[in-house]
């Protein structure tokens, strides 16, 4: 990733730094130690650590909002918190730099309680079969250690059909799937469960598994029926079938934007809400990239590694540094908002996401995704951000098609 990138640009990044950014690399510190005092969140991810004027003071002394709910899903109207804690992290393949891991164990276990006291209480997990690891028992451990007053989260997970299942579809297999998942997370019922589907020439079988499911969600075993990773086309056959389409979960983003070529459409006229992941493409649209050449991009966990083939779909380094410094600008514009919550904002104001899904490797962002709805982007924002995505390499294909070998990017 990073020769590649390198060799599309890289050497034009510097011209690109913002002053503000200089002092990056001695405010880390500062930064990490104020957050060991529970503080540190509020500072603004540009600043200089050394920074004490008034505004700082002023920020540290106001309360950080609480994350609100998103849009209600399916029939029975669940309502997850509008950031999801996406559990992808804790699949074994994240954990990165190890002074700051806690993506296995009783740390990932401890860290629950800071998403669930700032208003995300919404958990995304998967079986290893969608490649989450131990994830469902990390959530089921958290689950089962909480007093009968403390609040539970909502628990969403996945239906992962990728063998012979999907050729022979049976009531036994999907509601065993239904059992086995709520057991692994310690709860009577699963608030929304999301279908995976390998073989999409196996269609009928698939139309099969969604009605035996909406079953399991009358049974009061599941709140709601949705999706993950299918194209337009296929979402919208089983719409028309009558089979409840909740939401579905994609991969949507300012690097990834081909929720906007059809299934935006789709989901205004059926009422299907997405719930986006790669919003942050695993970390690259963050402060911490700015400025900064390609080699220096270490492709240490799976999540790097899977959007950073992302970003060679979309532009060149030189165009990512270039949408890198206009979030910049408009988090500044916005006293000091991070890239990060600028990047999470273009995806969450767009009226057919119901919320969206961050990963976090620990609990150190928490404040952060407080803060994601402390502003809003005004039109002289998105109008900013859009002239630089017109600059860079316009989506051609439909949602996952691409990873499924089916069509381009």
């Amino acid at each position: 990733m990073a020769r590649s990138l390198a060799t599309r640009g890289a050497g034009q990044c510097a011209r690109h730094r913002r002053s503000t950014l200089r002092c990056c690399a001695a405010a880390d510190v500062g930064r990490r130690d104020l957050l060991a005092a529970g503080s540190a969140a509020l500072l603004p991810a540009w600043a200089p650590s050394s920074a004490a004027s008034s505004l700082f003071a002023t920020l540290a002394a106001e309360p950080l909002p609480r994350v609100p709910r998103g849009a209600p899903l399916g029939l029975n109207g669940v309502l997850p918190s509008a950031v999801i804690k996406g559990c992808w992290q804790l699949s074994g393949g994240h954990r990165g730099d190890a002074a700051t891991d806690r993506t296995t164990g009783k740390p990932a276990v401890a860290d629950f309680s800071a998403f669930v006291a700032a208003g995300i209480d919404t958990f995304d997990a998967g079986p290893e079969a969608c490649g989450y690891g131990p994830a469902e028992l990390l959530v089921g451990q958290y689950v089962a250690s909480l007093g009968a007053a403390e609040q539970r989260p909502l628990l969403f997970t996945k239906l992962c059909c990728v063998g012979g299942e999907q050729s022979a579809m049976s009531a036994d297999f999907v509601r065993s799937s239904v059992k086995r998942a709520a057991q692994r997370l310690q709860a009577p019922r699963i608030d929304v469960m999301q279908i995976y589907w390998n073989d999409l020439a196996y269609k009928k079988d698939l139309l099969s598994c969604a009605q035996l499911l909406q079953e399991e969600r009358d049974a009061g075993r599941v709140g709601a029926v949705a999706y993950t990773n299918m194209p337009t086309s296929v979402l919208a056959s089983l719409h028309d079938a009558g089979v409840e389409t909740a939401a579905h979960q994609i991969q949507f983003s300012l690097l990834d934007r081909r929720p906007l070529k059809q299934q935006a459409a789709w989901c205004r006229s059926s009422g299907c809400k997405l719930l986006p992941y790669g919003v942050l493409a695993g970390g690259l649209l963050s402060d911490a990239y700015l400025g900064q050449p390609a080699s220096a991009v270490k492709l240490d966990t799976s999540s790097k590694r899977k959007y950073g083939s992302v970003l060679a779909q979309a532009g060149s380094w030189a165009w990512f540094q270039r949408l890198l410094t206009v979030l910049r600008a408009v988090g500044d514009a916005h006293g000091g908002a991070s890239v990060a919550n600028v990047a999470a904002r273009w995806v969450l104001e767009h009226d057919f996401v119901g919320s969206v899904i961050l990963g976090a490797r620990n609990a150190r962002n928490v404040a952060d995704h407080q803060r994601l709805f402390a502003f809003a982007l005004t039109e002289g924002d998105k109008a900013a951000i859009q002239a630089v995505l017109d600059e860079g390499i316009q989506p051609k294909g439909d949602t996952y098609d691409w990873e499924r070998g089916a069509g381009p990017f």
